[in-house]
């Protein structure tokens, strides 16, 4: 594995916690030198290059509101002149009833979801033109398969699946390859304690009957940033342990 992404340097939005730091982790073991970006947790954000840094790899971390005006992409691409993958990771998941939901707190997940997706994809594009790269959404098996209280969410992330392939049939010819990633249910520090049945009804229908890891989601990012996804392009990789196979009646 370490020498699938030798030599590249990768940007993963919402590094700083969950899903991004597993990307993170597996991109840097992967060979990738890796741009950890973070909204507020700045303090997790420096404890995870270090811990890159640590081990051998190069990292760096770079602070920024991906909902608002930002130049990410064009700091993450001088680090080290050049950028040849973005992983957009970072996001929310609020838990809200459509009954009531307010306009601001729609568009709340919305921007976060989507519209920093789309912002950091059309920055990476112009970056990535004269040499080609990849970019990768994370999105979700909610993206097709919905959740109570989850409709802004759901809708978020059938769209980024969407945007995905619309950006790679423009991107295509300069050599960019976009795809998105659709995770099923992630582990995280506290989640079996908060929500046992949750946990227990996934483990019961996953035919590999675990939580994922973000290093699966890490793992699934790798391999479509790598050569040896050379010719995969406006594809949504589903890593949810089986669950989707799973009949629905």
């Amino acid at each position: 594995m370490p020498e699938l992404l030798d030599g590249r340097t990768a940007l993963i939005t919402g590094a700083s916690g969950g899903i991004g730091a597993g990307v993170a982790r597996q991109f840097a073991r992967a060979g990738a030198a890796v741009i950890v970006h973070y909204h507020r947790a700045e303090e997790a954000a420096s404890a995870l290059v270090a811990e890159i840094n640590a081990g051998g790899g190069h990292a760096v971390a770079i602070g920024a509101d991906l909902t608002g005006e930002h130049r990410l992409v064009e700091e993450a691409a001088a680090w080290r002149d050049g950028l040849d993958a973005v992983v957009n990771c970072a996001g929310v998941q609020p838990v809200r009833p459509l009954e009531g939901m307010t306009a601001g707190e729609w568009r709340e997940v919305v921007d976060a979801n989507l519209h920093a997706a789309f912002t950091c994809t059309q920055a990476a594009a112009a970056v990535m033109a004269d040499r080609g790269g990849s970019v990768t959404h994370i999105a979700s098996i909610e993206g097709s398969r919905p959740a109570s209280g989850h409709a802004h969410y759901c809708a978020s992330k059938a769209a980024l699946i969407m945007f995905a392939r619309s950006a790679a049939l423009e991107y295509g010819p300069l050599g960019i390859r976009v795809n998105s990633v659709s995770p099923g249910l992630i582990d995280r520090e506290g989640l079996e304690a908060a929500w046992p049945d949750g946990v227990r009804r996934w483990t019961g229908a996953a035919p590999l009957t675990r939580l994922g890891r973000p290093e699966d989601v890490g793992d699934a990012c790798v391999f479509l940033a790598s050569a040896m996804a050379s010719w995969i392009t406006g594809h949504d990789l589903v890593v949810d342990g089986g669950v989707g196979a799973r009949p629905g009646w």
